[in-house]
């Protein structure tokens, strides 16, 4: 398979998406922050002394989401049509799940990869004063469809 992100002398650059059509696209990331029973506990009742931690996460994942291509070199910037972050806290830990939808020429992988590990990362900000051994795991693309490569799911492996 061929990067399309290298030149053939091994440089990168900014893939040329010009003559693409525009298609609609989605992309679908997941991540997962495990916590002490302490932190759980304050984030799911609400009692952080930050404030709401989910709801403060998934405002941090849509804003994350339309910054991507600031954040990573190559990414292309897109107009995004819709974003959804969701944080739930279950089973002891946050789960969280980024859904970007946009029509271009360009996927939306890295907006939603981007929507996930923000918000994760917000969660870790908004508790770390309880535990600051938290961890964020099990960040990848679960779904994307549009353009050329077709559909791809992480439940299909």
């Amino acid at each position: 398979m061929e990067l399309t992100h290298l030149q053939p002398n091994g440089e990168a650059h900014m893939v040329d998406v010009g003559a693409k059509a525009d298609t609609a696209r989605v992309a679908e990331a997941q991540a997962v922050v495990t916590m002490s029973a302490a932190a759980y506990d304050a984030i799911a009742r609400g009692n952080l002394k930050k404030g709401d931690a989910l709801g403060t996460a998934r405002i941090a994942g849509i804003m994350a989401a339309k910054r991507a291509s600031e954040l990573i070199p190559l990414c292309h910037p897109i107009s995004l049509t819709k974003v959804e972050v969701h944080c739930e806290a279950t089973g002891g830990r946050i789960e969280i799940r980024a859904r970007v939808e946009c029509t271009g020429k360009t996927g939306v992988e890295m907006e939603a990869l981007t929507a996930a590990s923000v918000a994760a990362l917000t969660i870790y900000d908004m508790a770390k004063a309880i535990d600051r051994g938290m961890t964020i795991t099990d960040l990848h693309l679960t779904y994307k469809s549009g353009g050329k490569s077709g559909v791809y799911s992480s439940d299909q492996l």
